[in-house]
């Protein structure tokens, strides 16, 4: 009897020792032993735990749910999350025990502490949203003033541009770029091959206008071996074998002839091709974009461009303006071809003020790509770290103001430019919602603006 109230005590000191909490039970869901750990885990007296049904405890709030009906059911070892009347959440675990017959007459559950746990676990999930939040508001941000992938864009026109070239990058679905010649068209297919999921894959530019008719299938398809004079002895794998898994960009797509419009359009709606002077078919998986600086429902109307393959291209039209509709643009990209051309070419330059507001009232025929050239043309011929108005070729000094018909009555220069510069004010005035905009468009910083119109008291 000694021997055994000695054993007890012993099993007794080790319950109490565990730093966990360890709960007995019988089948009934009355608690037969507890150590001392689950009182403060359950913000109770572990003593008075003790004969009492947790069943009761589960209806008191003590901890829920309970894993005595659960362990009885399945006869096995159960496993779920406990909350304690405190909001603790525990990891429960449940074991039955079986007698010498097999039957159970017992349930230990012992249990971890994992609020911490859980609470990063939710903290996570929660920076994980915030994270995927934070970076598309970066794309559109980035989109706001972008400098990558050849994309310079401040204006709101250039915004909108970039915000449904992100959305459609996120699907497969077929792109016509619109916009007259220079404006940019093959950066935006470039931007939108690298937001989209096929960004590990080749983007194959075709250059619609460039390869002569007669050769288009073959440099387009490519061609098996001895498949026509001249051909090279290997075969070509064509343009678009090249395209598999990527985005394939064809230009200038209006330039097309209406024979090789039908095949264009075959492939893209079956995805399949034989190359020229081959037997076997073969698959592509890409996904299509096209531009072009043509009217294409004008060419349609005029039957020089399908129907058919017009309304499979254009299922999203992205049409980019030209730059002289967005000057805040011109001033970014002049900044930027500044920056860019004195570090390539080692030269410490900057534009007068003059000469910024001359630029900001070109035509821009050649748009974007017109505009980098003249940067770079006076970054490398001008022998002054200031570029003036004296520079300048001659064509971009033929907008300066004619006041031939002005008449002269006697002021001083200084009335008569003042005169001037409250004319342009008040007009720009008119034409801008803001000091902002208005400071972009006459080339001037915005304080500048802001301290004109309170000289002249312009509202």
């Amino acid at each position: 009897m000694t021997e055994m109230k000695k054993s007890w005590n012993e099993n007794e000191a080790i319950l109490h020792s565990l730093q966990d909490d360890i709960l007995v039970t019988n089948t009934d869901g009355i608690i037969l032993k507890v150590s001392d750990a689950t009182g403060d885990i359950y913000n109770v007296n572990s003593a008075e735990m003790v004969g009492k049904s947790v069943y009761d405890l589960e209806k008191e709030g003590v901890f829920s749910p309970i894993l005595t009906p659960i362990v009885l059911k399945e006869k096995k070892k159960i496993t779920l999350v406990q909350t304690s009347k405190e909001g603790k959440k525990l990891l429960v675990t449940g074991i039955p025990v079986f007698n010498e017959t097999g039957e159970l007459v017992r349930i230990v559950s012992y249990s971890h502490d994992v609020t911490e746990l859980l609470n990063m676990k939710k903290y996570l999930t929660e920076m994980e949203d915030e994270m995927e939040r934070v970076k598309s508001e970066l794309e559109i941000l980035r989109s706001r003033h972008y400098y990558s992938d050849g994309i310079i864009a401040s204006s709101d026109e250039m915004k909108k541009v970039l915000q449904v070239a992100l959305q459609v990058a996120e699907v497969d679905v077929n792109v016509l770029l619109l916009g007259e010649s220079g404006v940019g068209k093959s950066h935006i297919a470039k931007f939108i091959h690298n937001k989209s999921q096929r960004k590990g894959g080749p983007f194959i530019e075709v250059n619609c206008g460039a390869i002569p008719d007669s050769l288009f299938e073959a440099e387009f398809f490519g061609y098996e071996p001895g498949s026509f004079t001249g051909a090279d002895r290997k075969g070509k794998i064509g343009l678009a074998e090249l395209a598999e898994g990527g985005t394939l960009f064809l230009d200038e797509i209006g330039e097309l002839s209406l024979s090789n419009q039908v095949k264009i359009l075959k492939f893209i709606q079956e995805k399949q091709f034989y190359r020229v002077g081959g037997t076997k078919q073969r698959k592509v998986d890409f996904r299509v974009l096209a531009a072009t600086n043509k009217d294409l429902e004008v060419a349609v109307d005029e039957k020089e461009f399908r129907r058919d393959l017009f309304f499979r291209l254009n299922v999203v039209p992205i049409t980019i303006p030209p730059l002289r509709e967005r000057t805040s643009d011109i001033i970014t990209m002049i900044d930027y071809f500044v920056n860019y051309f004195c570090e390539k070419y080692q030269r410490q330059r900057e534009l007068d003020e003059g000469v910024v507001h001359q630029l900001l009232i070109q035509d821009w025929n050649g748009n974007v790509r017109e505009l980098m050239n003249l940067i770079e043309r006076l970054i490398v011929t001008s022998s002054k770290p200031l570029i003036e108005m004296e520079n300048l070729p001659g064509p971009y000094t033929k907008h300066n103001a004619d006041i031939s018909g002005f008449e002269y009555n006697g002021q001083s220069l200084k009335d008569i430019l003042e005169s001037v510069e409250e004319q342009v004010l008040k007009n720009a005035r008119e034409k801008h919602k803001t000091t902002t905009q208005m400071a972009q468009n006459l080339g001037i910083s915005q304080p500048s603006i802001v301290r004109k119109l309170k000289k002249y008291k312009i509202k």
